[in-house]
């Protein structure tokens, strides 16, 4: 495999190609999601990290920065982090993960979480020293949106 070199992507088109075909079966996203996230990358709210060779991208994390209120510091929260099959089991997570450690680092965040849904994902990120929450519980709900 050639090297990899992480970068801040400065565009969707190709990150949200890979996102879209792994997680969405190759469905794009709703035009006013991308539209969303553009200006939230565009706001330094988010930010796309990019694995990629000299020809393309071999997986994607996706960082979101929040204010959190009782620690009066903004966190991160790993929205997205994906890895192409035929890439995975060859350090591309764990370089995506150093990367975006750098980032919060020069934004200043010492906190990053990250919401997972399989053992195998846990097992990933408790080898690179993520911890379960144990003060923490998500909960969630799912609300009708009204056809427009």
């Amino acid at each position: 495999m050639n090297p990899v070199e992480v970068i801040l992507a400065t565009g969707l088109t190709e990150p949200l190609a890979l996102l879209e075909e792994s997680l969405r079966g190759g469905e794009p996203v709703p035009e006013d999601l991308a539209e969303r996230m553009r200006r939230a990358v565009d706001a330094g709210d988010m930010e796309v990290l990019a694995a990629r060779t000299e020809d393309r991208i071999l997986g994607v994390a996706i960082l979101a920065y929040r204010p959190n209120i009782a620690a009066g510091a903004l966190f991160a929260s790993i929205e997205d982090l994906y890895v192409s099959p035929e890439a995975r089991r060859q350090g591309i997570g764990q370089t995506l993960l150093t990367a975006a450690d750098e980032r919060c680092t020069q934004h200043d965040i010492s906190y990053v979480e990250v919401q997972i849904q399989d053992d195998e994902a846990e097992a990933f990120y408790a080898a690179l020293g993520y911890e379960p929450e144990k003060s923490v519980r998500v909960l969630s709900r799912s609300l009708p949106i009204p056809e427009t």
